[in-house]
């Protein structure tokens, strides 16, 4: 078992410091997502394979000679009887102490999700929770704080980015590891393990978040604004996990195709030394006829003594002319009462009559041989093999019929226009492309509409002097649509929770 730990624990190692050197820093998340948790269970698997060999030996009679020495009994237990002992005790306490945090933990979530409120949407359960928390994800529940999420204050890439985390099933993950954890409670590359796959979590959610086309300057200040000292739960993914410097330089980062391939084939020789470095080799011996002779006493050992005299008397209570003998009972009757003292033979049952041998059979004929000008006749000469049929040739005007001619291949539909352009011959013409912007007609009007639906507003001033866009209320957006001219409003979704009206004013 030990010997086991130790292997697995290598394996183990060897995995994390090829992560940590060749893939962790590139932008190859969904990858790298698999290769964690493939890695810990081949550092389990590898150690369990075994290979096999055979080996033949030759006969060996090697007599080995046990003398009786008086040994002195001793009463008191060592410390090294005792040490098994302490260190499985010492195990289960640990395994005990794990387990409890991880019920301990999971039922604080399940609590959290029956006690509070939820809204629910087609895809997510929002939890919304009184005290002052950051956003974060167990499953497909996003635990939001219930003043912020009501005055919707949350920014929609943070929501997107816990339900990033919900939808690509991280959670399975955290479990996973965890469990683990309370098995190998005392193997301290399972916690850089899970340290690894955490992160990785974060990656493929950043990742998700600039695929919508979010600038990374801008969602790099909101991770600014959410880190915090505040601890998150240790099951679930939360957007303000720890290493936020490695997280900005890996959004920096483009990992080309080849790279991706170079990276993954490097696996190929590590996995390879691995298995042969940590698997195990065992030799089979076959025939082999080693005796060992053991002379503790003269002559056999009661036990043998027994053995034979069971034989013996199975043989001699049986009727000689119906008698089936087992050549493996007659070599052992043989070896066990050549073992035996003249005394130990006088004492046991008779060595049983075997009757004799019946005599071995005739050798079968063997096959005539042909030889060419002697007796290859036609009752010796086997039969030629039959020919193969010829293939048939077509020849026009003199067979060739329809059985004769294959078909030829159906023509092509041509479609055309008035004669055959019916919808069956005629392709779908493509989909278009959805609008994401759209220009409004009656702007005061759509402002009031879309304030009572939730949506928020931003005013943007256009020139020399361009200025980000600052958010305003429904009222200043009214105002600024009646004092000032030439206003452009555009109204935004970009698949969000609420709808984004831009309200651009020409500069001054």
């Amino acid at each position: 078992m030990e010997l086991y730990l130790i292997k697995s624990a290598a394996c183990l190692g060897a995995f994390l410091i090829f992560y940590k050197l060749f893939l962790e820093n590139e932008n190859m998340h969904t990858f790298k997502r698999f290769y964690l948790i493939g890695m810990v269970l081949l550092s389990f698997i590898i150690p369990l394979i075994i290979f096999t060999t055979y080996s033949e030996t030759s006969e060996i009679i090697s007599p080995i000679l046990i003398t009786h020495a008086m040994s002195t009994a001793s009463n008191s237990i060592t410390f090294l009887e005792l040490l098994p002992a302490i260190l499985w005790m010492i195990y289960f306490i640990g395994v005990a102490f794990f387990t409890f945090r991880f019920s301990k933990n999971l039922s604080t979530i399940l609590l959290k999700i029956k006690r509070n409120p939820k809204f629910k949407t087609p895809s997510y359960i929002n939890v919304l929770l009184r005290e002052h928390v950051i956003p974060h994800t167990f499953f497909n529940y996003i635990f939001l704080n219930k003043s912020s999420y009501d005055a919707k204050d949350i920014p929609a890439e943070v929501l997107f980015h816990e339900q990033t985390h919900a939808s690509q099933k991280h959670s399975l993950d955290v479990l996973f590891i965890e469990i683990l954890q309370i098995i190998f409670w005392f193997n301290p590359l399972i916690y850089l393990t899970k340290n690894s796959i955490k992160l990785n979590h974060e990656f493929l959610a950043d990742e998700a978040v600039l695929s919508k086309g979010v600038e990374p300057s801008y969602y790099q200040k909101l991770l600014l604004v959410f880190s915090s000292n505040t601890p998150s739960p240790h099951l679930a993914n939360s957007i303000n996990y720890s290493l936020i410097k490695k997280r900005f330089t890996v959004m920096k980062t483009q990992t080309s195709k080849s790279k991706v391939w170079i990276r993954s084939f490097l696996l190929l020789p590590l996995l390879a030394i691995l298995i042969f470095s940590f698997s195990t080799t065992k030799e089979i011996e076959q025939e082999s006829s080693e005796l060992v002779e053991n002379t503790i006493q003269e002559g056999a050992s009661k036990a043998q003594v027994k053995e034979y005299n069971k034989l013996a008397k199975k043989y001699n209570d049986l009727d000689q002319n119906n008698m089936r003998v087992k050549k493996s009972d007659v070599d052992r009757l043989t070896y066990l009462y050549n073992l035996m003292s003249a005394k130990q033979r006088k004492n046991a049952v008779p060595f049983p009559n075997f009757p004799p041998l019946p005599p071995a059979p005739d050798k079968a004929p063997e096959p005539m041989r042909v030889v060419k000008g002697v007796n290859d006749t036609s009752a010796n000469a086997p039969p030629p093999p039959p020919k193969a049929p010829k293939s048939i040739k077509v020849i026009k005007g003199v067979n060739d019929t329809e059985a004769n001619i294959p078909p030829p291949p159906p023509k092509a539909t041509k479609v055309v226009k008035g004669v055959n352009d019916t919808e069956a011959n005629i392709p779908p013409p493509p989909p278009k492309a959805p609008k994401t912007s759209t220009p409004v007609k009656d702007p005061i009007k759509t402002i009031e509409k879309l304030a009572k639906e939730g949506a928020q507003f931003y005013l943007y001033e256009e020139g020399p002097h361009f200025k980000d866009g600052r958010k305003i209320t429904k009222e200043k957006a009214i105002e600024v649509m009646k004092k000032v001219k030439g206003v452009t409003v555009n109204i935004r979704d970009d698949r969000y929770l609420y709808t984004i009206v831009e309200l651009k004013v020409p500069g001054c």
